[in-house]
């Protein structure tokens, strides 16, 4: 029993890393997107919400997310207070063992923790390239340290959601989506970027500064996601580690897939970021029922979600006038309700309902706006969460950071790439 407890336990952590390299697969993603101007804020964002993320959920989120009562209050809030080291059931290696758990309390907070710091990567790829850096961590910080705990414990934790049969793997709502609607409501209070939207209606592209690095990104991303939804099982069961990781790699392929054909249908052109987005759909989609789901079904999934991108990220940017320069509300927002609902439809448990996915995953979204339009919100009034015009101009690297990504000189009047290295 000790020796399947080790393998358990190992793989757990092994997957926590996988996830932690999720980290830099956004910076990355989230860096090749955005001018070279802002670089260096988009990597510094990064950094700074897996170091504020791990050290919140600690102090508040952790038992926000699993309370140890029940009743109302839990049910829908969960327990204050910092993590226990040295108390509950699955806090050390014997007790945990003794009780049949396949993994210790430390190894489920660090797991849980790199979730939490991921939901709240996904808003900074949205609001790049025009948020002031503090008001931004202070928002990361509230939002990792409450508001995705607070949803999380409704389903993984316990809660109501649970209760009524809802059911989310490893969080296409409750990571994905809830990061894609927070993402919503921070770029509706901020609005687009300086020159976006023109006021004869037309639209300006304002396009990354480097598609490698963005390329980059989504294969770290997509070697993460074996972690994610990999790790997920919660132990190091070989039928259901496999099943996830074959789901897992269809969906993604079939994303990527779907997202190409889509984009040439609608543009005429052979879109790189479209197929780049397309790939993250099939992830985010399949994420809710990749241990659930038959590969078929995953490829559906994954197909589904790569359509939805190009026409979600046109809906957002032409109709709606909502500058994403990521598309982070329509990879992790729409997809993510799109995967959730999917277990309702190709999931293989029959108690799975499509109207209790489809409760699950509007409550959890609406709770995540609503929450993120407060918090952001309450940050404009105080202190703006917007940079000036002219920093915009020059760019969030030198306003902010005073220091550039890459080597420059200046030729003309206009800051220029060096040849050098």
């Amino acid at each position: 029993m000790e020796a399947m407890f080790t393998v358990n336990n190992l793989w757990i952590l092994v997957a926590t890393c996988f996830v932690f390299i999720m980290h830099l697969g956004f910076a990355a993603l989230e860096a090749g997107f955005v001018q070279r101007k802002n670089v260096v804020n988009i990597l510094f964002k990064n950094s700074m919400i897996i170091s504020i993320g791990l050290l919140t959920y600690y102090a508040i989120g952790y038992n926000l997310m699993y309370p140890s009562g029940d009743g109302m209050i839990a049910n829908f809030i969960g327990d204050l207070g910092v993590f226990d080291w040295a108390g509950g059931a699955t806090a050390d290696y014997a007790a945990a063992a003794e009780e049949g758990s396949t993994y210790t309390g430390y190894s489920d907070f660090i797991f849980q923790g790199m979730f939490a710091a991921t939901c709240a990567t996904i808003v900074s790829g949205a609001v790049a390239e025009r948020i002031k850096l503090v008001p931004f961590l202070i928002f990361a910080a509230i939002f990792v340290a409450i508001s995705y705990p607070i949803t999380g414990m409704w389903h993984w934790g316990g809660g109501w959601l649970a209760d009524r049969g809802f059911y989310d793997f490893a969080g296409s709502t409750l990571v994905h989506a809830a990061g894609g609607f927070a993402a919503l409501a921070a770029v509706i209070l901020l609005g687009p970027r300086r020159g976006k939207y023109k006021e004869n209606g037309q639209i300006t592209a304002i396009p990354g500064h480097s598609m490698p690095l963005a390329a980059i990104g989504v294969f770290l991303l997509w070697f993460g996601w074996y972690g994610f939804n990999g790790g997920s099982v919660l132990s190091a069961d070989a039928n259901g580690v496999s099943l996830v990781f074959v789901t897992t790699s269809l969906a993604a392929a079939a994303g990527g897939i779907a997202a190409f054909f889509t984009a040439y249908f609608m543009f005429k052109s052979y879109d790189l970021s479209m197929v780049l987005n397309g790939i993250l759909g099939g992830l985010v989609g399949i994420t809710a029922g990749a241990d659930s789901v038959t590969g078929g079904s995953a490829i559906l999934i994954g197909l589904i979600a790569g359509i939805i991108i190009p026409l979600s990220i046109v809906m957002f940017d032409k109709y709606l006038k909502i500058d994403d320069p990521v598309g982070a509300t329509s990879v992790h927002g729409v997809c993510g309700i799109w995967g959730t609902l999917a277990v309702g439809i190709f999931g293989t448990n029959p108690e799975f309902s499509f109207l209790t996915q489809l409760i699950g995953t509007l409550s959890i979204g609406a709770f995540s706006f609503l929450a993120s339009f407060a918090i952001m919100g309450t940050l404009k009034a105080i202190m703006g969460i917007r940079v000036d015009e002219m920093e915009e101009i020059k760019g969030l690297d030198i306003g902010e950071h005073d220091m550039h990504a890459y080597t420059l000189s200046k030729e003309d009047g206009v800051f220029q790439l060096t040849a050098e290295n």
